[in-house]
């Protein structure tokens, strides 16, 4: 796993542990892969750089679970699953979920009827105390 280079060792995957990411590729993130290595994500990207075969296999891992996640939300879509559709259709098909209200209303606002309200100023009983 490891290589020489008058300093640090520079860490080297072996055939098996390059097979392996391609399985850990379709379940675990860059960094959860690094630590089931036992390394830092920083040198697990270095080392995906150094080793082609390791980027390889990780995006043949990634593109294998895209394309089975894919198909089975095809397949809800395609047997009436309206929550598959919609999302089929946001990011696939470009819909939107948008509320766009536009008034043009050009008829005169009402006007309210006026109210008239006479208060009469003499009390015809008075309180006594």
């Amino acid at each position: 796993m490891t290589k020489n280079l008058g300093g640090r060792q520079e860490i080297v995957l072996t055939p098996e542990q390059i097979q392996e990411i391609e399985k850990l590729a379709s379940r675990l993130t860059t960094e959860q892969i690094a630590d089931y290595f036992g390394i830092c994500r920083k040198t697990f990207l270095e080392i995906r750089k150094r080793q082609p075969e390791v980027f390889t296999q990780y995006k043949k891992g990634r593109a294998q679970v895209i394309d089975e996640i894919a198909s089975c939300l095809i397949d809800n879509a395609l047997s009436g699953d309206t929550t598959s559709q919609v999302f089929f259709l946001k990011t696939q098909a470009g819909w939107r979920e948008t509320q766009s209200i536009e008034t043009k209303d050009t008829t005169p606002p009402q006007q309210l009827p006026q109210i008239n309200i006479h208060v009469n100023d003499k009390p015809e009983h008075r309180l006594k105390d």
